[in-house]
């Protein structure tokens, strides 16, 4: 008697995901009267917004087409996405050169490589490895672009970062493989486990300095055709500036946030007075100002071209922005936090390295991806001085005489890449703070 309860029971009693469901939808989208008409009309709203979408962008599209003029003879009421795809290489790399566009994609393949690490689990030293990113790669991939004749400091910079690249790929191989790190695995191989520790320090100083020479002597003789830095743009140019802007935003913002923290008062008012300076004006005029007042500042016969101008802009203008960031962040640590580190006898890098900052990042995830994903977005403005980022290369389709006048499909293009990009940056922030375990509700 009981096993036939118990199976009408259970043939009666809906799934416990379509209660949990029904129940989600009463409770959050028709609990009274005025949230259900509210639904309904949001509903609606989205279904005529979707339709209307569907219907102008994919039903009625014209995909291929050789102008403007061929979109309106197909279907004058759909987009023309034709031109769009016409204009797929310029949006991406701007004016590059068709034939050394495999440099600008082994670039992003070796940030790619160089990246990975930090998502394995079993890799060691991922900090390093971060460290070296931020650190070398620019190099490395700063000469893939631009290319030409090196000079000797380019050279050792650029021989640093293929040394890092190789041995960061080989440490994570053995640390998937085996677990262990690169250093451990020489040792292991040349039979000096069990050496004094200033044997094996002289064994791997030993092998750095073989590699460098091998490596030094290797790009002696290697070298890319110089492309101009004009000729850079779209997306490609987009990134490079953001890119570059986030690496370095987050160290100057740190020190910026500490300076202006500190005890010294001569620290603490230059700090202070940076960070109010850049952050009381917008970006505009601080790209503006870069590109007129920088040579002033220059020793006589010192260049710098306008790419490089836009840069240190940004990047010390998002430096500004992340360092009240951070200064917010710090202030959540208890006074008990430092005094804790001075008790145990940390000094005061130490401290803040070591327990202060790694705690204060975990809360700021957030408002650091937001400033990040902010930074992207104002990289655009850099067109209004002349270059040809994305945006730069979108509204020049419609300058273009064969898509002459086509405006709205470029610029819808280009807000989905910019959408994709920032709500990824936004899904690995949210990833971040459950993987931390910074307390924030998801």
């Amino acid at each position: 008697m009981a096993i036939i309860k118990t199976e009408r029971t259970a043939a009666i009693a809906p799934p416990l995901s379509e209660t949990t469901a029904l129940g989600w939808m009463r409770k959050h989208l028709f609990s009274s009267v005025f949230n259900s008409l509210l639904t309904i009309v949001t509903l609606f709203i989205i279904y005529i917004t979707v339709k209307e979408l569907w219907v102008w962008g994919i039903a009625d599209a014209v995909w291929v087409a050789d102008n403007r003029r061929g979109c309106f003879d197909i279907n004058v009421d759909g987009a023309c996405w034709a031109g769009v795809i016409a204009w797929l290489d310029s949006i991406f790399y701007g004016r590059y050169p068709r034939e050394e566009l495999w440099r600008i994609n082994l670039g992003l393949f070796l940030l790619v490589i160089w990246m990975v690490p930090l998502w394995l689990p079993r890799v060691k030293a991922k900090i390093s490895i971060g460290l070296t990113t931020v650190f070398l790669y620019p190099f490395l991939a700063g000469y893939l672009f631009s290319g030409g004749d090196k000079s000797i400091s380019m050279q050792i910079m650029v021989t640093a970062a293929i040394v890092c690249l190789a041995a960061n790929t080989v440490h994570s191989i053995i640390g998937v493989l085996t677990g262990r790190s690169l250093p451990e695995f020489l040792i292991r191989l040349f039979g000096k486990k069990n050496a004094p520790e200033k044997s094996q320090r002289y064994l791997l100083l030993g092998i750095l300095a073989v590699s460098l020479v091998a490596v030094y002597m290797f790009q002696m003789g290697w070298n890319v055709e110089n492309v101009s830095w004009t000729r850079w743009g779209g997306l490609f140019l987009t990134l490079v500036i953001s890119g570059i802007g986030i690496a370095s935003a987050l160290p100057g913002g740190i020190l910026l946030a500490l300076g202006r923290r500190s005890k010294m008062p001569v620290v603490r008012v230059i700090s202070t007075s940076f960070i109010e300076l850049f952050r009381s004006v917008p970006l505009i005029t601080v790209l503006f100002m870069a590109t007129t007042m920088f040579p002033l500042f220059l020793p006589e016969g010192f260049i710098l071209n306008k790419l490089v101008q836009v840069i240190i802009a940004v990047c010390l203008f998002n430096a500004c922005y992340l360092a009240e960031i951070v200064r917010g962040g710090l202030q959540t640590i208890p006074r008990g936090q430092f005094e804790a580190g001075h008790t145990i006898g940390l000094g005061y890098w130490q401290t803040i390295s070591l327990i202060i900052l790694p705690q204060a990042l975990k809360h700021m995830i957030p408002n650091i991806v937001g400033n990040f994903i902010g930074l992207l977005k104002d990289t655009t403005l850099v067109s209004i001085i002349g270059l040809f980022d994305v945006l730069g290369m979108l509204r020049s389709i419609s300058k273009d005489l064969p898509w002459l006048g086509l405006h709205k499909e470029p610029l819808v293009f280009g807000a989905m890449m910019f959408f994709l990009i920032c709500f990824a940056m936004s899904k690995y922030s949210r990833h971040l703070e459950v993987k931390l375990s910074t307390g924030h509700k998801h």
